[in-house]
This record gives structure tokens, sequence and C-alpha cells, in this order.
């Protein structure tokens, strides 16, 4: 049978730090999952807030990749739930990241299309 560590201050503070970026991380990328049409006028202030998102996601993805391959305690093996998880998680996290950076590159395009060739806005 395992040991199960009693939650401490620290781990609640790590819990509530991991949660405060995660949603800040929603609300920078939040207009940009909801976004049917983008006017230009705000198109340049969407096109920030998200890559704001996005490098926060690719900081993530790189510590969970990190807390995943390169274990700190070796001399204790890490449960297959663990592993499972951070698995799956890092997988859609890296989905997520592709997904948002497609969003990006569209709107980047509609701006630019609608901007020089006067056309108007394409949905998406």
């Amino acid at each position: 049978m395992e040991h199960v560590k009693p939650s401490t201050p620290v781990n609640w503070m790590r819990i509530s730090i991991f949660l405060l970026v995660w949603t800040l991380t929603a609300w920078l990328l939040w207009p940009l999952i909801t976004l049917d049409k983008v006017d230009l006028r705000s198109s340049l202030e969407y096109f920030y807030r998200a890559a704001g998102g996005v490098v926060i996601m690719i900081i993530l993805f790189g510590k969970t990749v990190v807390d995943l391959l390169f274990s700190q305690d070796l001399s204790r093996r890490k449960s297959v739930l663990y592993v499972a998880f951070l698995t799956v998680y890092s997988i859609g996290l890296a989905g997520g990241i592709i997904f948002m950076a497609i969003r990006i590159l569209l709107l980047y395009l509609n701006q630019n299309a609608s901007t020089f060739t006067g056309t108007p806005d394409i949905q998406y």
C-alpha cells in the first residue's frame, strides 16, 4: 500500500497558483474561442491577447513534458494513474495549442485579406 501524504499549506498554494494561471489563460483565450466575426478595429487586440494566452499554454506544456519525462525523484516509482493523466493532459494541451494557433492565423489572414483587397470579412 502506498502512503498518502496529508495536504499541507504548500500543496494548497501550488494548486491555487495552478488554477490562477489557468484562469488567466482562459481569460486571454476566451474571445478567440467564442469568435464568430471580427471587425478590423478589434482584431489587433484579439491577436495580441490570444498570442499571450498561447505563450502561457506553451510554457505549461513544456512544464508538463518535463514533469512527465524527467522526474525529480528517481527513488520512487510514479503511479500509473499519474503518468496516464499527465500524458492525456499533455496531448490535450498540445491539441489546444494547435487549435488556438490556427485560430490566430485565420484571424491574422482575415485581417490582412480584408485590409489589402477591400473584400468583406470572411466568417469562419
